[in-house]
Order: structure tokens, then sequence, then C-alpha cells
């Protein structure tokens, strides 16, 4: 019999050929998969509302929405007292557009009310945006625009959830931005506080948010029915913790001293760029290059966190702060730039995808802050447009069909983690046809 010898070198290069293939077809429908199910968060101005914080044209950068007198704030103030918002946004367009906005009443769920605009807008209910200055000495022409409300124009009679709706050219259907804000009243009273969870098993991980409400002032017929009690960590609405009832009921006050539905992971402190000065490298931004267009900022490359030990980090629980450090106008004087993102990673995660998660682009997970993950380099990268200024963020794995992100796979969870924590107390009058915000608490984990 004759025996045939084959090389063994094209062997093996066909079957690693066969292999990659594979994996690149792989790969491919994850990532077509991937793009089905992330939001896109640019939609079309006239493709459908969202009630949520939501940004429907590319051009549109750096929105914002805080009270007046303190940028780094929850869009939430008292109707008894002169409280202001600051709504803000950069066109990056070097012409003025003309931009009008209104607002729409919503329920607990942000979906709109029964009531009508003339039932809780004292004034005219359509207004045009007519503050507005161009960028002064940048590489990227912006047209930066502001509203201060309520104002002389148009106030807010009712509390409750609200959104903020802009749209263009008196078209309301050609909407360009949606930005949710809150206007509550102090009918009862809170007392809360951060402690261990009850269940031993994850006491080093999680949080446990216990409160009371006392309504002696106030009648509530039936706390079960009539209430919807919220609580978010860090401003988030992803992963609010909904719908909450009481444990029992002691004369005046309602006992929330729950085990399970008011538990939180504390995930970990956030990190942070500065990039109030595109002109000094750091440790954390060992390279700056600029061009006659653009800037580019690179970072240092980041680390997985999830199995090290707590470190406190002083942070700003995920907010943003425009801010440069040579001007004297942020709003007008700060560029934009390229940021470049790197997070070392041995292989490619599956059945869901990693984000760049913040305030600064409204806690979202869409095409914009998806990483993506380089072979070459062994890890996950992902570009940024972003304002001048100082950033925290943190990388969060969005599993596919699920609404929630999940901190704990990249940045790891700890009970000592510094997080805010608001409580929002809603309530259905009986004969009434909307809720009403009749409390609000804001409680930090570390007494703060």
């Amino acid at each position: 019999m004759q025996h045939y010898k084959f090389p063994l070198f094209p062997i093996l290069l066909l079957a690693f050929l066969l292999f990659h293939n594979f994996c690149f077809s792989q790969n491919n429908k994850n990532a077509s998969k991937s793009d089905t199910t992330a939001d896109d968060y640019y939609g079309s101005g006239g493709g459908g509302m969202h009630y949520e914080d939501y940004i429907y044209s590319s051009n549109i950068k750096t929105v914002q929405l805080h009270d007046e007198s303190f940028e780094i704030s929850q869009p939430l103030i008292n109707l008894d007292l002169p409280e202001k918002l600051k709504f803000s946004f950069d066109e990056l367009d070097a012409d003025m557009k003309n931009y009008s906005y209104t607002f729409i009443h919503c329920n607990s769920n942000w979906q709109p009310s029964d009531l009508m605009p003339a039932e809780y807008i004292d004034g005219f209910q359509d207004n045009p945006i007519t503050d507005y200055k161009y960028s002064f000495n940048t590489l990227q022409k912006y047209v930066h625009y502001n509203v201060v409300f309520p104002n002389s124009s148009s106030s807010i009679t009712k509390s409750g959830n609200y959104i903020l709706k802009v749209y263009q050219d008196g078209n309301p259907d050609n909407i360009i931005i949606t930005k949710r804000f809150m206007v509550f009243q102090n009918k009862i009273m809170i007392q809360a506080k951060v402690s261990p969870p009850s269940d031993v098993s994850v006491r080093n991980y999680n949080q446990e948010v216990d409160f009371t409400i006392n309504c002696n002032a106030y009648v509530i017929t039936n706390p079960y029915s009539d209430l919807n009690v919220i609580i978010t960590k860090n401003n988030r609405w992803d992963n609010a913790k909904t719908n909450l009832k009481p444990l029992f009921v002691k004369d005046a006050d309602l006992i929330y001293d729950l085990s399970q539905e008011n538990v939180f992971q504390g995930g970990n402190e956030f990190r942070n760029v500065n990039i109030k000065s595109i002109r000094t490298k750091s440790d954390r931004i060992p390279k700056i290059t600029t061009d006659s267009s653009i800037n580019h900022v690179y970072l240092a490359a980041d680390e997985k966190r999830s199995f090290k030990k707590y470190e406190f980090n002083q942070d700003i629980n995920g907010d943003f702060l425009v801010k440069i450090q040579e001007g004297n106008n942020s709003e007008i004087e700060a560029d934009y730039c390229y940021v470049h993102f790197f997070l070392p990673y041995n292989e490619p995660l599956t059945e869901g995808n990693l984000y760049i998660f913040g305030a600064y682009n409204g806690w979202k997970c869409n095409r914009e802050n998806m990483l993506h993950y380089n072979g070459k380099r062994l890890g996950y990268e992902a570009t940024l447009y972003l304002k001048q200024g100082y950033y925290d963020y943190e990388y969060v794995f969005l599993k596919d069909n699920i609404t929630a992100a999940d901190e704990t796979i990249i940045e790891g969870t700890h009970y000592e983690t510094e997080n805010n924590y608001t409580i929002y107390v809603y309530h259905k009058q009986q004969g009434t046809f909307y809720e009403q915000l009749i409390g609000v608490k804001r409680i930090n984990s570390n007494g703060y």
C-alpha cells in the first residue's frame, strides 16, 4: 500500500483561515444584533416623541438642565419657592436656528397626564428661545442657547413630572430635544437613611434605602393605591425602584423598612476625565494633538476594577461640568475635542455591549458611546466628542434585551461607595386627574 504524505503547514494555514472566518462571522452577527438593540439617541425630528432625555439631531451637543444657582444639581424645583431652572445646549453650526420650547405634564411613570396645557402653564404655552451666543475663539464653531424658567412669559402651576420639549421652526412635530424635570411641593415629611442590606449575603456589595413618610398634616386615603414612591440613585432612571409600598402603617407614619425592593448595588466611585485645559498633559492624559480643525485627547488606558479592593475617590456621582481654564466664558469659549478611551480586555464580551456611561449623555447606552473591541490592541476602545470641562464616567455592560445597565462587571460594587439617592412621593388625590409630587427627599450614603 502506498502512503501519501501531506505538508503540515498548508493544513495548519487552512485550519486557521477557517477558524478566523468563523469568528469574524460571529462577531458580525453580534455587531448586527447590537446595532438593532442599541438606541440611536439621535432620532429624526418628526419621527415620534420620547418621554425621556433624548436628542433628535446629531448637531445638538452638551444638553444641560439644572438649578440656576448650581450647575451640578438635579432638574428639580420647589413650586412654593422662587427657584428657577437653567436649560442650555449647543448647536454645532455657525447659523442661528429658530427654536421654541413648551412643557408637557406627565404622570409618575413619565407618560402624558390627562391635564391640558392651560391647566398647568400660566402664560404662553409655547415660547421662542431668544438667548443665544456664538462660540468665540474655538476650532469647533457652534451656537450656544440658554433658557431660564419659570420666567415672565411662562410659569408652572402644578407639581409633578415634566418634559421640556424643544422644537424647530414653529413645528411642534419637528422635535429637537426632550428633557425631564420635576416640580414638587413639601406636603409631607420624609425621614431616610442608607444602611447595609438586611440580606447578609450582599452586605458588602449593596446599599439599602429605608425611609418613613409622615403625612400628619396631609390626608392620604389609601397609601397602598394612591401613592407611587420612587427611588433613584445618582439621578439615573433606568434602574429606579418604582411603585414601592409601605411595609406597614402606624398612625400618620408610612414605614418603608423593606428588605429587597429598596436595595441598590453600591457600585464604585466614578472615573473622571479633566479637559478643562487641552494645553497641558497629565498622568491621565499622556497625549494631546491639535490640528487646524479639531483637538484630540488621548486618555491613559483604564483598568477593570471588578475584583479590586474599594478605594475612595472624590467624584461628582456621574455628573459633568463645562469649564475652561484659559478663558472668561466657558459657555462659548470652551472648545470641543475628540476624547479617546481604551479599556484592556483579553477577549470580547458576548450577549451584550460595553458603554461609557454618565450624565454627559443622559445616562444612555447608544451607538455614540458604545465601545468596540480591537483584536490587535486586545481591548475595547471608543471616541467621544466632548466640550471642555470635567466629566465623571464609568463602564457599564448592557445585556441584550435588558434596559438597566450593569456597572458591576467592569467597575465592581462596594457598600462603601458614596452615592446620592432621591426619594420621590407621588399622590393621585381622589377626584383629580393627575399625580402631584408631594414630597422629595435627597440623601447621601455617607451622610453628606
